[in-house]
């Protein structure tokens, strides 16, 4: 097997084991033997487990927001096509902690907030990329730094979810009260 598909099929294995168990509840023996490889295959492209997360994680940003832009390609933006836009992208950051990481890594892993934090800027980075550099707004400066500010003010109250919640029940509390009483201010204020 090359060395392109043995590190998707490390990924695949270790990305149904994370949905299933968790990130925390999931171990490198597992992931080998869902992957039907050896544990030292495994060492042999990724680092560690916490790599093969990452990489599992920026695969998944990388096409969802790169499909989420696609249709971002309108100017100038309303209220009315930034709701829904910055909605969905903090949907993404939702999934990542619901379906790879799991709210237990986030709630008790003491390696959890710096995870977090370097997950939030590649989110960001990749966010920031992707929205403010389409072809609609790349000669409209104003346009690309509002877009900036909505994006790293929706992308950081996303996160502060995964801290301030203990339940997913909250998470999904937290998101209600964020699309009806924060997010409209936040695009009022981004397109002011």
């Amino acid at each position: 097997m090359d060395a392109d598909k043995l590190s998707e099929s490390i990924k695949k294995a270790a990305q149904e084991l994370f949905r299933k168990y968790g990130y925390n509840k999931t171990s490198v023996n597992e992931i080998a033997a869902r992957a039907r490889i050896a544990k030292a295959t495994i060492y042999k492209y990724f680092e560690s487990k916490e790599l093969i997360l990452d990489n599992i994680i920026m695969d998944y940003l990388e096409s969802t927001i790169n499909e989420l832009a696609a249709n971002y390609q309108t100017k100038p933006a309303t209220p009315e096509q930034l709701g829904p836009l910055i909605l969905k992208t903090s949907r993404v950051t939702y999934t990542v902690c619901n379906e790879f990481i799991g709210w237990e890594f986030i709630r008790e892993s003491t390696h959890a907030q710096e995870f977090l934090k370097n997950l939030s800027d590649k989110l960001e980075y990749l966010l920031l990329r992707s929205f403010v550099h389409t072809a609609a707004l790349k000669s409209d400066p104003e346009q690309q730094q509002r877009l900036s500010f909505l994006i790293r003010a929706t992308k950081n109250i996303v996160f502060s979810f995964a801290f301030t919640s203990v339940t997913v029940g909250d998470v999904r509390k937290h998101f209600i009260t964020f699309e009806k009483e924060i997010l409209p201010y936040l695009i009022k204020g981004a397109l002011s």
